[in-house]
Formats: C-alpha cells, sequence, structure tokens
C-alpha cells in the first residue's frame, strides 16, 4: 500500500517542481537571450535529462554486469518512452485544450469553426508551419543517429566502445547550430512573449539572477530524487502485479525516468505554449539518443538482444509515423495522440519475448 502512496507522492511532487522548473529555465532563456525554441530544445530539455543520464553513467562505470545491462536498457527506454507516451501525452492535452478553448467561445457567443475548417485549426495548435518544419528537422536528426546507435548495436567489433565520443560530438554540434539559430518572432508568438513572474520573486517585474539559478537548482534537485524514489517504487510495485525485473526495469522504469520531460510538456500545453512542449521533448530525445548512448558505449557491451532490438522497432515506427504526417501536412493533436498506442504494442511484445 505504501509503495503506491509514495508513488503517487513522487508524481505530485515531480509535476509541481516542474511548475517551477519551466517557469525558472523561461527566465533563464531571456536573460540569456536565447532563442524560445532553443529553451525548449536545449535548456530544459537538458535539465530534466540530466539526472537520468548521471544515474545510466554511474550504472555503467560502477555498477556489475547487471547495472550495465540496466543503463544500456535505459539508453535505450528513454527515446522509446518519449517518441511514444511523452508525444502522446502532449496530443491528448491539446485535445483537452481545444475542447476547453471550444466551450469558452460558445460561452460567450462566438462562432465555431465548421468542420471544414476544424483540421486546419488543428494544425495550427501545433504551431506554425515553420514550427512544425523545425520539429520534423529535429525527429530526422534523432532518427539518423538512433538508426546508427542501433546498428552498432547489432554488430561487433573491436574499437565500437570508441564512436560513444562520436555521438557526444554529434550533440554539441545539435547544441551549437540550435542556439546559434535565430529565431525570428511570427504572428501568433504574442502571447508567448509575456513571462509570468518568477515563483521565487512574484513581486518582482526583473527576478535577480541569483533567484533564477535558485530556484532553478532547487527544482532539478527535488525532480532527481522524486524520480529515484519513483522508479525505486516502480521496482516494487512489478513484482508485486506479476511483472518479472526485466520487464519492470524495461516497460516502466522508461516512464518514470522521462516523468519530468512529460510533465514539463503538460504544463506548456496548458499554458498554451504547444511548441514549447513540443521542442522540450524532441530535444530531450536528442539527449537521450547521444550523451546515455556515450557513456553506455564507452564503458558497457554495447549489444542487443531481442527486447532492445523491439523497442528500437517501436521506437523508429513512432518517429517515421510522425515524420510522414508532418511530411504530408497531416499532424493534428489526434494523430499525435495516437503515437502512445505504440507504448501498448511495446509492452504487449516485450511480455511474449520475455
Amino acid at each position: 500500500m505504501w509503495h503506491f502512496v509514495l508513488l503517487i507522492a513522487c508524481a505530485v511532487a515531480i509535476y509541481l517542481s516542474c511548475e517551477w522548473f519551466v517557469n525558472a529555465v523561461e527566465w533563464l532563456g531571456h536573460r540569456l537571450n536565447v532563442g524560445k525554441m532553443a529553451v525548449g530544445t536545449i535548456l530544459a530539455a537538458f535539465g530534466t535529462a540530466l539526472p537520468e543520464s548521471v544515474v545510466t553513467l554511474v550504472a555503467v562505470t560502477t555498477g556489475g554486469d547487471e547495472q550495465k545491462e540496466i543503463g544500456v536498457g535505459a539508453a535505450m527506454g528513454g527515446p522509446l518512452a518519449l517518441a511514444t507516451l511523452a508525444y502522446g501525452v502532449t496530443g491528448v492535452m491539446l485535445l483537452f485544450r481545444k475542447r476547453i478553448l471550444t466551450r469558452e467561445l460558445v460561452s460567450v457567443g462566438a462562432p465555431t469553426s465548421s468542420p471544414e475548417e476544424r483540421p486546419a485549426d488543428d494544425r495550427a495548435m501545433l504551431g506554425s508551419p515553420r514550427d512544425v518544419a523545425r520539429l520534423s528537422r529535429d525527429q530526422r536528426w534523432f532518427l539518423a543517429v538512433f538508426v546508427f546507435k542501433v546498428f552498432l548495436g547489432l554488430v561487433v567489433f573491436a574499437w565500437k566502445p570508441w564512436l560513444g565520443l562520436l555521438f557526444l560530438g554529434v550533440y554539441a554540434l545539435y547544441v551549437f547550430k540550435e542556439m546559434s539559430r535565430a529565431d525570428e518572432p511570427e504572428a501568433g508568438d504574442a502571447d508567448e512573449e509575456e513571462l509570468e513572474p518568477l515563483k521565487l520573486q512574484p513581486n518582482q517585474a526583473a527576478p535577480a539572477s541569483w533567484a533564477i539559478v535558485a530556484q532553478l537548482a532547487a527544482t532539478l534537485a527535488v525532480i532527481f530524487f522524486a524520480s529515484q524514489v519513483f522508479v525505486g517504487q516502480l521496482g516494487a510495485i512489478g513484482p508485486m502485479i506479476g511483472l518479472s525485473g526485466a520487464v519492470t526495469a524495461l516497460l516502466l522504469a522508461p516512464v518514470a525516468t522521462e516523468l519530468p520531460e512529460i510533465m514539463n510538456s503538460v504544463i506548456w500545453v496548458r499554458q498554451g505554449k504547444a511548441k514549447l512542449a513540443l521542442a522540450n521533448i524532441s530535444g530531450a530525445m536528442m539527449i537521450q539518443v547521444t550523451v546515455p548512448s556515450a557513456s553506455a558505449m564507452l564503458f558497457a557491451d554495447w549489444h542487443f538482444d531481442a527486447p532492445l532490438v523491439w523497442s528500437a522497432v517501436i521506437t523508429m515506427l513512432a518517429i517515421g509515423y510522425l515524420l510522414a504526417t508532418m511530411a504530408t501536412n497531416r499532424l493534428t493533436p489526434l494523430r499525435l495522440a495516437l503515437t502512445a498506442l505504440l507504448y501498448p504494442v511495446f509492452a504487449i511484445g516485450l511480455v511474449v519475448l520475455l
């Protein structure tokens, strides 16, 4: 019973911490004068992915063979959870937001869009065509790197561990391109320009730099601690409901480690900042496909078994589906939400394999 209570308490703690985190990271981006999209793809993504990247590094450098296997599994499970559940939850939240906005329009007697106009409205909820193009570009980056790292997991050669350094170089290049790319304002972005007051200094129009850093550091510490406790409770609950340790590690643990990114996206969609939510996920995916993979490749046996190959297949299916809908200009909140259905498909296949 206490495991379930702690699980819920940790989820609440992570959500509330993420409320403060996204508030602080937006102010940090404003203070550093980086583009709005870079706030999601770099600052927020790096902050929430840092704890689990450190955990993977510790597992593969100081743990035994079992811990190293868990580290390799985490390097594959993170991208899977983001590509399916994170995007799916974001799509569901966008559908809820559309429903709320429609009710508000009806309550004030404003005309609602006709059925013919709704698909265009749905696509607009995901951002401008430029925003969707940037998302598509990030996913192509991700897919190229991901396919290469999966290929490395299927072959064996002596100098493969040194290729881990290549993944670090790829992420450094991605950061450089994101930080140097001009982020010109577009029509419809005005509602995202005003920042809410820093929660640590609610009465200050321009909060102090120390307050921004302090709020950021404190929220990251809480997110890190709560996420680790959350993972521990899932590890205890898994056997209680009849799941093996391997299934728990591959199926439930990634959900826990990617919970901060999911919570960030929920909060940003609720605030009407869908493009930041999507940028946070795509940026976190670029970290997950490079940094944890680099440490796992350098210090562990980067060789895949059937469950890891299955996770790779589902991840590539999810990204391929998203790229196809974006290429045909058919990506909507509903189609984005459908990516979550691939996670149960992964779960069924995992149970069969194990």
